[in-house]
């Protein structure tokens, strides 16, 4: 009984874990916010969100603890990732950049005012599940021709 007690506080635990992870991703770093044209599109950018995310977990140690007046002090080692995003953009002053300067530039022309887009983006559906259409011989609820009448009172 010991023995599945320790197991399903490690399992609780683990699954605890992988929910605060999934809504960091989902909330802070905007997994499911992109609208992505295919799906290899959408792979890409998971990828580089586990890339930003693990940079967080690994820069726990090296950034300041910036808190909110209402949060308690913790140690470098047990910063969350949302503590750690807060104190990275200073991390970025210490380490350098290995790329130079930007060159100044121009925007182009663009497309000129007043006319549509030619070659609009297809999209792709990746998570809705359209519904089978329903087959000769079922019923289907019929609705009513009369329209409900209206509560006035």
């Amino acid at each position: 009984l010991a023995q599945y007690a320790t197991n399903r506080h490690l399992q609780v635990s683990h699954e605890w874990v992988t929910e605060h992870t999934f809504r960091m991703l989902k909330q802070t770093l905007g997994w499911t916010s992109p609208k992505l044209r295919d799906p290899a599109a959408a792979d890409r950018w998971t990828w580089l969100l586990l890339a930003a995310y693990t940079q967080l977990r690994l820069a726990r140690t090296l950034v300041a603890d910036l808190r909110r007046p209402w949060e308690r002090p913790a140690p470098p080692q047990r910063l969350t990732p949302a503590r750690v995003r807060r104190g990275f953009r200073h991390l970025h002053a210490q380490t350098g950049t290995p790329t130079s300067a930007p060159k100044p530039s121009r925007p182009g022309p663009g497309r000129p005012t007043g006319r549509r887009n030619q070659h609009p983006a297809t999209r792709h559906d990746v998570h809705i599940v359209t519904k089978a259409k329903p087959q000769n011989g079922t019923k289907s609820k019929k609705t009513s021709t009369t329209p409900r009448p209206r509560r006035t009172g």
